[in-house]
């Protein structure tokens, strides 16, 4: 008979006896001393428990009661707080756009901001200069990015001596601010002079559009004039880049088939027909009689839209009685809707008067409002209102608040209420808040009736207001609740009365508990009753 082999061991990394009756199927890889290590996967039975030599990944049995030495436990964390950590980078954090006359490059800048990276982040620099004609568009962009790292890359995306682009990327992770360019490379200080050629082209470098460009002749060589829109996307850039100049051939193809440059992406339109140039800004103003003088409603300046938007008009008027808010704002919009212009009086006299003006429409410098007439002109004008009774504090502010600015006015016959709210508005190229309070009108209690969108505004109003039937409902209601809650906790005045149903239950079932023996009741904590626990 042979020597029987001894009784295998397993891994000391475990602890506790293998329990019979409760085990869990395990997934095992063989070490290198021929043991198997193994960790739970299900319920299984023991009698699959059993060494295996090196072999494949394989289910096996392990103990459910298998748990981790402490000792080892704690230096596993050791070695784990012991590791390098990555440390994140502060990188060098900026956006600039700006077109400047070529002949005054190089061009230079001084980065203030800082960005702290994620974990393996690294720090980018991206710029694009885009030159035409006399003039170069610059756009500047810094700050982290999870690209790998290059080395600093300047890259010539289209040359000629009157339209050409230029783009200068870097990506690091050496050290902290390593993204610190802070001058144009000189890409256009050897250029020979050109020799003037036959063909006359429009020149134009600009994001508000291209409606009066000045017309130039071209270097000899450039045989084309170019038309398009360079749209160019990144991190707080959205700009679409109108160009018309000299180009050395057709087409529209002035990067190459190039996408993305640096942390930017671009792409070409080349038929600006399609895109509009609508007028751009914003205003918002707080003024005596603005429901009585028009005030002036000017842009300051024009934008090309991406392709499909229209552009749009919006303004809002708010008066109190003695004084006015007017918020407006032009620009384009990814809103289609109807172009005809549109006037509603949201709340009107004898009370607080909010009414907007909308128009959306699709040419190219159609929302050219040029004062609040537009929407002053389209409302109704009643006779002058007659004071009544009741007076309230009217106030409209944007900034501070209405205790502290309000003015007590009388209320004209047929108000029945004081109204004390708020207006948040948002979209446009605004994003505000503003308090009111002033004679109310309507009973709903609310000046905008629920209204959520108001041409380009998304807004949303908060109304304190009750009028006077509603409180006069209030306090009746609460006279009652305090008569009733009189009632209810008024005490019988007979000396030695019966005490209440409850009392007595409760007095009843302490009685009992004590008659039948039960002291446990009286023990919050009985521990001398429970049994001692024993591993």
């Amino acid at each position: 008979m042979g020597v029987p082999s001894p009784t295998p061991t397993y891994p000391s990394l475990y602890s506790s006896p293998i329990n019979q009756k409760d085990h869990h199927k395990a997934m095992c890889v063989p070490s290198r001393a021929g043991q198997l290590c193994c960790r739970c996967t299900a319920f299984c039975g023991q009698a699959d428990w059993a060494p295996h030599g090196p072999r494949d990944w394989e289910e096996r049995e392990s103990p459910a009661a298998l748990i981790m030495s402490p000792a080892l436990l704690l230096a596993l964390q050791g070695i784990t707080l012991m590791l390098p950590r990555v440390q994140a980078l502060t990188c060098q954090f900026t956006t600039v756009e700006d077109v400047n006359n070529a002949a005054d490059m190089p061009y230079l800048w001084d980065v203030k901001d800082q960005q702290v990276c994620e974990d393996g982040w690294g720090c980018q620099d991206t710029l694009l200069l885009i030159k035409n004609g006399p003039q170069v568009k610059l756009v500047l962009n810094k700050g982290c990015t999870p690209e790998a790292d290059h080395k600093a890359r300047v890259t010539q995306h289209r040359t000629g001596p009157s339209l050409s682009i230029v783009s200068y990327t870097h990506v690091c992770r050496n050290r902290d601010l390593c993204n610190n360019v802070s001058i144009t490379p000189p890409v256009w200080d050897s250029l020979p002079p050109t020799v003037p050629g036959s063909v006359r082209c429009p020149v134009c470098l600009s994001a508000e559009g291209c409606l009066s460009a000045t017309e130039l002749t071209c270097p000899s060589g450039d045989t084309h004039c170019y038309n398009g829109v360079l749209v160019i996307r990144g991190v707080d850039i959205a700009t679409n880049l109108r160009l018309q100049g000299c180009a050395s051939q057709a087409g529209c193809n002035l990067l190459n088939n190039t996408q993305k440059i640096g942390a930017l992406t671009v792409h070409e339109n080349c038929n600006p027909e399609a895109l509009l140039t609508c007028q751009r800004g914003a205003i918002v103003e707080i003024r005596p009689n603005s429901t009585q003088t028009p005030i002036k409603w000017t842009s300051r300046g024009y934008q090309t839209c991406d392709a499909g938007d229209m552009c749009q008009e919006t303004l809002l008027l708010v008066d109190v009685g003695h004084r006015s808010l007017i918020v407006g704002s032009k620009g384009c919009t990814q809103i289609r809707t109807h172009e005809s212009p549109t006037v509603t009086v949201h709340s009107g006299p004898p009370g607080m008067l909010v009414a907007s003006y909308t128009r959306f429409c699709s040419s190219s410098g159609c929302n050219g409002a040029n004062n609040s007439s537009a929407l002053l002109d389209a409302i109704p004008r009643p006779a002058p209102p007659v004071p009544g009774d009741l007076q309230c504090p009217a106030c409209v502010e944007l900034f501070g608040s209405c205790s502290q600015n309000s003015e007590n006015v009388t209320c004209p016959k047929g108000t029945i209420g004081c109204y004390r709210g708020s207006i948040d508005l948002r979209g446009g190229e605004l994003s505000s808040s503003f308090k009111l309070q002033g004679c109310m009108a309507q009973p709903s209690g609310y000046l905008l009736n629920h209204v959520r969108n108001i041409g380009v505004f998304s807004v949303f109003e908060t109304s304190w207001y009750k009028n006077e039937t509603e409180k006069e409902k209030e306090n009746e209601k609460q006279n009652e609740n305090e008569k009733q809650n009189e009632k209810e906790h008024q005490f019988p005045p007979q000396a030695g009365a019966a005490p209440s149903s409850y009392t007595a239950l409760v007095a009843l079932g302490l009685s009992l508990a004590l008659w039948c023996g039960v002291p446990s009741l009286l023990t919050p904590f009985p521990l001398d009753s429970l049994p001692l626990l024993t591993p």
